[in-house]
């Protein structure tokens, strides 16, 4: 049976828990193998981020050629990416692939509450990545800058899914977070929502949690799944990353992306 593949377009994390690190870590616990176009280096812990230093829009192409040029991807996650330069470059060597299965994470705010993204950058995700997507995963946050609204509750969250969608064109699934309703996530396609339920894990150690998730929902398109089959797997992995209850670092620390590993070598 063919492996299917996948390639995630982020910034990296050196302490691990978020960014390619975790997407990487996210693809092979999902089944499928993995592959990076790196747009940042992130000097970050699980405290917050002291440094972002990005590649330069050329680089960042080239990366993305030499992967669709020799393992061409079934689905591509794009995360952290923090200049309009580097946005359009994405966008235009994505159509130039015809790349499919695209889930865009539109990384805006980190775990800790440092800022990841220019705000130029914002309008340049709207124009060249959201129409390209299969699926957008804004949290909270993130969906008050993209929509311009508050969101309060969960039916704030309909309509704030529900204009995203409207005006994008591509599937929402609007995180509800802690902020707003816990562990319930809303996919929001076809003009219609529904709801993910999960249960609150009382686990303080959520970084990369937003990253997790949006790879193993693209993990899980690559093999074939519905967008609704997808969202549902990936929260079932989260869930058990978070469950594992993994206590690394001085702030808010990572899952345990292996919690499922076992066997001869783990």
């Amino acid at each position: 049976m063919k492996m299917r593949t996948v390639l995630t377009i982020a910034g990296s994390d050196c302490s691990g828990g978020a960014g390619i690190q975790a997407d990487l870590k996210t693809m092979i616990m999902n089944g499928v193998y993995g592959m990076s176009a790196i747009t940042a280096l992130t000097a970050q812990n699980t405290t917050g981020v002291a440094a972002i230093q990005k590649v330069t829009p050329r680089f960042l192409a080239q990366q993305i050629d030499m992967v669709f040029q020799d393992i061409r991807p079934d689905a591509v996650k794009i995360g952290m990416v923090s200049s309009s330069e580097l946005i359009r470059v994405i966008g235009e060597r994505l159509e130039y692939y015809k790349a499919e299965n695209i889930v865009a994470d539109p990384v805006m705010v980190a775990t800790s509450g440092s800022a990841l993204m220019a705000d130029e950058a914002v309008s340049t995700w709207k124009e060249r990545l959201f129409p390209l997507a299969a699926l957008i995963t804004p949290n909270i946050p993130e969906a008050e800058i993209l929509s311009g609204m508050t969101i309060k509750n969960e039916e704030d969250m309909m309509k704030a899914a529900g204009m995203l969608y409207d005006t994008y064109g591509c599937p929402v699934l609007l995180k509800g977070g802690h902020r707003v309703s816990d562990a319930s996530d809303l996919l929001w396609a076809k003009g219609e929502g529904k709801w993910f339920r999960g249960k609150r894990i009382p686990n303080p150690n959520t970084h990369g949690t937003g990253c997790t998730l949006s790879s193993a929902i693209a993990s899980n398109l690559a093999k074939g799944c519905s967008l609704e089959e997808s969202v549902g797997r990936a929260k079932s992995y989260i869930s058990g990353a978070l469950g594992a209850m993994l206590d690394l670092g001085k702030g808010s620390g990572p899952m345990n992306h292996a919690f499922d590993l076992r066997g001869e070598f783990a």
